[in-house]
């Protein structure tokens, strides 16, 4: 029996479930059972559960044969729970990496019937903030009861900020009922009858705060507040004497008034709301009860009176006061004005006006606007897409967005503009497609008609978009504000897949309403297409010999490195590796035109070589440590080796979707020695290294089977729907194909 069984309901929440089991069963404490509930649910919930309990035999998948909602999931999810304590986590949520130790450390210091675990708010723009009620923590003696305490019945009352023992909660004969606010008729009878309380202060929870859930949404289902709290004091009723009715009843009242004014309730069902909300506060009111002083007693006078005029009163009043303190902060409005006529004046504000007035004018419906890598030249998922437009949409016409610098490294006929220009502003503005692999800046202006297409360009390692804000050296820590990140994001209609995996994390980093097209990446259709020939060819090209054996080393840049510092000296590397290797050293482009290392026969510096699809082809192993390359060279199902003595650092500081370390593609090192050893001894081509890059392939190449430009072109410019990937189709249950190796 584990000493924890982790029951996680599951109903809609593909984008974010991985994320919750893998904050589980990452641990450094393994002493738990974590029960997946497939609450019947109609994206990939499913699938991923069974993908986890294939790959851990911690994970139990048990599947609702009917949707029972999240009440009916926990109820189910304990009944087969065998652990000593539960602990109720919700799927779109996740704990903290030290959550479970901590958890165990303290179940054994104080055997609790309860124990409260700390939790924070969890914003979209990764903002986080400790709940209110978790103040009350820190005060609490090491074990109490809640009628020594009745201070607990201030936490937030929820399932997930509490590990029960599992006997205790048989024990009292409740379960949790169906509708919203079904914490409130287990929480309440818990606390009540527990005869240890303790609690764990540290955030062990992470609450994610998100469209959908049911405190950021409105709705006639708020009205069920009032109906679990009936439900919570018929409960209390059966406990007799144990049970705290008045505390209970006081957090009832401040309760029911403030949903009142939080907004959540719609207009049409607000006065219902109201008055069966005081027809309770009556019904159930204590003997002897005395109302609280200050503004909750205003408050539940209120609500115990019935009196709906004095409520619209209140609300009034507290606008009247709101806009007082707004007005105070306009003090400032005309230095503001004068600061925007100040910047009106300079050069770029005139072609930001320039660019409105020629978006009043029409769309241009033969027009496509490309940038790759912010401007700097021609290239990625961009130069696909274009390409194979000019084949199969030739009226199509495509300009390319440049820099000044890479207006010089575009090949000979491809028309451009250079940011920053008046050409630039009118093609931005008249364009009907706009395909870039990041984004154009917030003075984009979204015009009704005109289609933005995502690619992106890499599968992702590292944490991106707003999940980079966790970690301490990513560039939106250090440069972006999350806000302006999402109001570039809201310009999306489109963005590209090449697996599975990368859909979820691109709505998760990029929490926006866009489609995604699971077409596969478009630059990795010439892997899949090139053949042997035209590989040969290349090799020609750049001076490789048939019989050399081709190392391409590719690292990532680091936010902790300002300029390029290899790993290891490529001269001494390829040395070790014996005649006929020869080196190609691809530095990252955030780090300039090149390494620094001059050639040599036997070592190239190919940094600047403008095709990288085309080093993949001619190379024959890679050696790289968390680019996405990875993911690209992985259709070739050629040799990986991951070279990553810093893993544990770029995994803090940049963070990490996945753990690399244990799902390579090949053979991971840590040690230049060992990375030397796997070319001397054959190790980094074997039967236990193509299954890993088998796996890796399933799971990150599957939609790239070189039609990916082709999709694109028929859905975006002439309206088709073409045919999905095999991998990217499902079955009549839901399920995807499974890969084709090509």
């Amino acid at each position: 029996m584990a000493l924890l069984s982790v029951v996680v309901p599951a109903y809609d929440v593909e984008d974010f479930l991985p994320e919750c089991l893998d904050s589980l069963l990452g641990q450094s404490f393994t002493d738990i059972e974590v029960i997946g509930v497939d609450d019947r649910s109609p994206d990939r919930c499913g699938e991923i559960l069974t993908d986890y309990a294939a790959r851990d035999p911690r994970v139990k998948v048990l599947r609702l044969p009917e949707n029972r909602g999240l009440g009916g999931a926990r109820n189910a999810g304990l009944a087969e729970a065998t652990g000593e304590y539960v602990w109720f986590v919700d799927s779109d949520d996740w704990v903290d990496g030290r959550a479970l130790a901590t958890i165990a450390e303290r179940i054994a210091a104080t055997r609790p019937d309860v124990l409260f675990v700390g939790h924070t708010l969890a914003y979209r723009d990764l903002r986080t903030e400790r709940d209110p009620g978790d103040a009350v923590l820190p005060g609490l003696p090491e074990v109490c009861t809640a009628a020594e305490h009745p201070e607990v019945f201030r936490v937030f009352p929820s399932a997930w900020n509490k590990v029960v023992r599992r006997e205790f909660l048989l024990g009292l004969g409740i379960d949790y009922p169906t509708g919203a606010y079904e914490d409130l008729p287990v929480t309440f009878p818990l606390l009540c009858a527990a005869d240890r309380i303790a609690t764990v202060p540290d955030v062990c929870l992470y609450y994610r705060q998100r469209q959908g859930s049911i405190l950021n949404s409105g709705g006639e289902k708020h009205l069920d507040l009032v109906d679990q709290y009936r439900l919570v004091f018929q409960r209390l009723a059966a406990l007799g004497d144990r049970a705290l009715v008045t505390p209970v009843y006081t957090f009832m009242a401040k309760h029911l008034f403030v949903l009142l004014g939080a907004g959540r309730i719609g207009r049409a069902h607000r006065r219902e709301y109201f008055d069966r909300a005081s027809a309770l506060t009556r019904e159930l009111r204590p003997a002897g009860f005395t109302p609280p002083g200050g503004l909750d007693g205003v408050r539940y006078r209120l609500l115990v009176s019935g009196s709906w005029p004095g409520v619209v009163a209140l609300r009034r009043g507290y606008q009247v006061a709101q806009g007082i303190r707004r007005g105070v902060r306009r003090v400032s409005r005309p230095a503001r004005r004068a600061l925007r006529r100040a910047r009106a004046l300079a050069g770029k504000a005139l072609l930001r006006l320039y660019y409105k007035a020629q978006a009043r004018g029409p769309l241009d419906e033969h027009l496509a606007l490309y940038c790759a890598y912010w401007g700097r030249g021609y290239a990625c998922n961009p130069r696909a897409i274009y390409e194979k437009a000019r084949e199969l949409a030739p009226d199509v016409r495509g300009v390319w967005v440049v820099t000044a610098e890479g207006a010089a490294t575009l090949p000979e006929g491809v028309p451009h503009v250079v940011q920053d220009t008046p050409a630039f502003y009118r093609a931005l503005a008249r364009a009907k497609y706009l395909i870039n692999n990041n984004n154009f800046g917030n003075y984009l202006v979204k015009r009704q008609g005109s289609v933005f297409v995502q690619t992106h360009h890499g599968t992702p390692l590292k944490s991106m978009g707003v999940d980079e804000r966790r970690h301490p050296l990513t560039p939106a820590t250090r440069h972006n504000s999350v806000k302006s990140l999402l109001q570039r994001c809201d310009a999306w209609d489109y963005d590209l897949s090449s697996n599975a995996y990368s859909t979820t994390v691109w709505h998760k980093a990029y929490p926006r309403d866009f489609t995604t097209l699971e077409y596969g990446y478009p630059r990795n259709d010439v892997l899949v297409n090139t053949t042997p020939e035209q590989v040969a060819e290349l090799r020609a090209r750049l001076g490789i010999g048939p019989d050399e054996t081709v190392v391409l080393y590719a690292p990532t840049h680091r936010e902790y490195q300002s300029e390029y510092q290899p790993l290891f000296d490529p001269d001494a590397f390829v040395a070790a590796l014996g005649p006929r290797h020869r080196l190609l050293l691809r530095a990252h482009y955030f780090y300039g035109a090149g390494t620094g290392h001059p050639d040599s026969p036997d070592v190239m510096d190919v940094s600047s070589y403008p095709v990288v699809e085309d080093l993949y082809l001619v190379a024959d192993v890679l050696v790289t440590d968390y680019s996405s390359v990875m993911f690209d060279y992985g259709v070739l199902d050629r040799p990986i080796v991951i070279y990553a003595p810093d893993w544990h650092v770029y995994r803090d500081t940049r963070g990490a979707y996945f753990n690399l370390a244990a799902a390579p593609p090949g053979l991971f090192v840590r040690d230049y020695d060992e990375l030397v050893e796997t070319f001397r001894t054959g190790t980094v081509d074997t039967a236990e290294t193509r299954a890993l890059r088998a796996d890796f392939r399933d799971r990150f190449c599957s939609f790239d089977d070189g039609r990916a430009a082709e999709r694109v072109v028929r859905k975006v410019m002439l309206g088709e729907e073409p045919a999905l990937p095999a991998a990217a189709q499902t079955d009549g249950a839901g399920q995807r194909q499974p890969l084709t190796s090509p």
